[in-house]
């Protein structure tokens, strides 16, 4: 009901009355978006490994390393160029110590201070803590609780960890919303941000700070899946394209907001709070924002809809506002209409997961579907998270990392508008496995060609990854549409978790990730020849349509769609809208 309401406002003659309420309710939701993106990347920094070596047993007299004597360590570090190197000391007692990265050795004759020694040692592991690098960084999770060595493992857990709380957040949040309204969702997701992101910084030991991370990764993941589907529920059908892929733009924004307080602030709990604070202005706010006029009506909350709905019209200046109690008979003559023109869309059967795989052309469009969520969202993730270790200054190759998707996702609008889903997918995600080989040939000593070579792949990636949200919802029939998206949206959360697995196969291999990353899109690009084109096609309603449009391509044109009133095709449509609607 209320989207036939919205399309009122989103005719041409009150588009410019359109725009006041839409675009401050837009801009305030995806706002908080930014506070997403930030949290979401903000380890990369916060849990950097830094230059060390084993602490030792007193106070240093003289410091060697190579043919370089200094007085401290410290002076060091800007000499420090590989894991395997060691530095030598003689303390205040005389004695001589070899420091490594995991261990310490005495040695048994400390007549003459050499940085080589052929004689005799005694190993010992590093009981006195450890040295750390802070020219860079005066303190990271890393170092405070000295995640190295053996344990090492630990901070590579912090990203996947949090990505795991995505996933679960997303789904739990994704079902409250539905049950209690977007606005109850936002305000509680939003003030958690906050709360959780401030708390964060004050943990006191690394598995509080890991769960704690949980929770915010949580809401953060809540948050935006909430936020598509409330400011998709507030704009008309035709501008529901651009206004859900744009809310990428602004997770983007979030990731340039990382690089640079990262550059500004170098103590890592610091460096937390002023990354939280980014969320405070949108939680003072969140409590005006109005509940969506949809929800509301499915609810039968029809005086409140009607609120609303005066609301806008007087934001927008229109002078007769669309009537909840008009629409209602619209929508019961719809539904009877509906009811004798075509039993089987009227069927009560429950669909589960094996219907995206009831027969050959369906089983294969869901298994080239899924592949290109999961590799849409390793090929994100390993481009953002290994961004920092390309060379040169991390600060300014991850702000670019993050600037290079505001452009790709118009790219991405324009293409699927003019070229078809299928046109523009196929070779953004080739050209992003060429470029994956192409980086393998860059000499490293070429760092901005390395860091340019790695924007067009992040480019080329988003846009896949941004069209893959609607293609998904056209490819499939009315019945299992929901079905469809939720699915490739859980393959597209597995791929972040692997992610930054992924990334860690660095220290196997430099080019490990990005040869991974370059198979998946290749073989997605060319899976997904065999996918028909959706641009201009009527959208499908039962299984056998999507089976018959995948199949001939004439036959979605030839085929006649069940009748349907037009405010039902329209609900179709907007539906499929809704879908779309889920997070990165």
């Amino acid at each position: 009901i209320f989207f036939s309401c919205i399309e009122c406002f989103s005719s041409v003659n009150f588009f410019l009355s359109l725009y006041r309420f839409q675009a401050c309710v837009y801009f305030a939701s995806v706002f908080q978006a930014m506070s997403c993106g930030i949290h979401y990347l903000a380890s990369v920094f916060m849990a950097v490994t830094p230059n060390f070596v084993c602490g030792i047993p007193g106070n240093v007299s003289s410091v060697l390393f190579y043919n370089s004597s200094e007085s401290s360590i410290e002076d060091i570090w800007t000499l420090w160029t590989s894991t395997e190197n060691y530095i030598v000391v003689r303390l205040e007692n005389g004695e001589i110590w070899e420091l490594n990265q995991c261990s310490r050795s005495k040695r048994e004759v400390s007549l003459d201070l050499a940085y080589e020694y052929k004689g005799n040692k005694s190993i010992f592991s590093c009981s006195d803590g450890f040295l750390y690098d802070d020219t860079k960084w005066k303190s990271t999770v890393v170092t405070q609780w000295d995640l190295v060595c053996d344990r090492e493992w630990l901070a590579k857990l912090i990203q996947p960890t949090f990505m795991l709380g995505v996933l679960i957040g997303a789904v739990i949040f994704g079902d409250i919303a539905d049950r209690l309204g977007r606005r109850r969702v936002i305000w509680f997701t939003s003030a958690g941000q906050f709360v959780f992101g401030i708390a964060v910084a004050f943990t006191f030991d690394y598995y509080s700070f890991v769960i704690v991370r949980f929770l915010l990764a949580m809401v953060s993941s809540g948050y935006l899946v909430v936020a598509f589907v409330y400011v998709t529920e507030f704009v008309g059908i035709k501008g529901r394209t651009w206004a859900s892929m744009h809310v990428h733009a602004f997770f983007a924004v979030g990731i340039m907001v990382v690089a640079l307080v990262g550059f500004l602030v170098r103590t890592w709990w610091v460096y937390q709070i002023f990354l939280s604070i980014a969320t405070l202005p949108f939680v003072l706010c969140c409590w005006m924002l109005p509940e969506t006029p949809f929800w509301l009506l499915s609810e039968e909350r029809y005086e409140d809809a009607q609120k609303v709905i005066n609301i806008m019209a007087k934001w927008n200046k229109v002078s007769t506002p669309c009537k909840v109690s008009e629409l209602c008979s619209v929508q019961q003559d719809d539904l009877v209409s509906g009811r004798t023109g075509d039993n089987d869309t009227s069927s009560a059967k429950k669909h589960n997961i094996l219907d995206l795989f009831c027969n050959w052309h369906i089983a294969r469009r869901t298994i080239t579907v899924w592949l290109i969520w999961f590799t849409g969202s390793l090929g994100y993730y390993v481009f953002s998270l290994s961004s920092v270790s390309l060379g040169g200054n991390e600060y300014l190759n991850l702000f670019l990392i993050g600037a290079v998707e505001l452009p790709c996702y118009v790219i991405a609008c324009i293409g699927m508008d003019k070229l078809g889903r299928r046109n523009t997918l196929i070779p953004f995600l080739i050209l992003s496995a060429l470029i994956c080989v192409l980086i393998m040939f860059i000499p490293q000593d070429f760092n901005i060609l390395i860091v340019l070579a790695n924007m067009a792949g992040k480019f080329s990636i988003g846009v896949a990854f941004g069209l893959i949200y609607l293609y998904t919802a056209e490819l499939y029939p009315t019945i299992v549409r929901s079905l469809a998206v939720g699915s490739g949206s859980m393959m597209c959360r597995a791929g972040s978790v692997v992610a930054p697995f992924c990334v860690y196969l660095r220290s196997v291999w430099i080019f490990m990730p990005l040869l991974l990353v370059g198979i998946m899109a290749l073989l997605s690009g060319i899976l997904t020849i065999m996918l028909p084109e959706t641009l201009g096609k009527p959208l499908t309603n039962t299984l056998a349509e999507a089976t018959e449009m995948g199949r001939s391509k004439k036959s979605c044109s030839g085929k006649t769609t069940p009748a349907h009133s037009g405010a039902a095709l329209e609900k179709i449509e907007m539906f499929c809208q809704e879908t779309v609607s889920t997070e990165k």
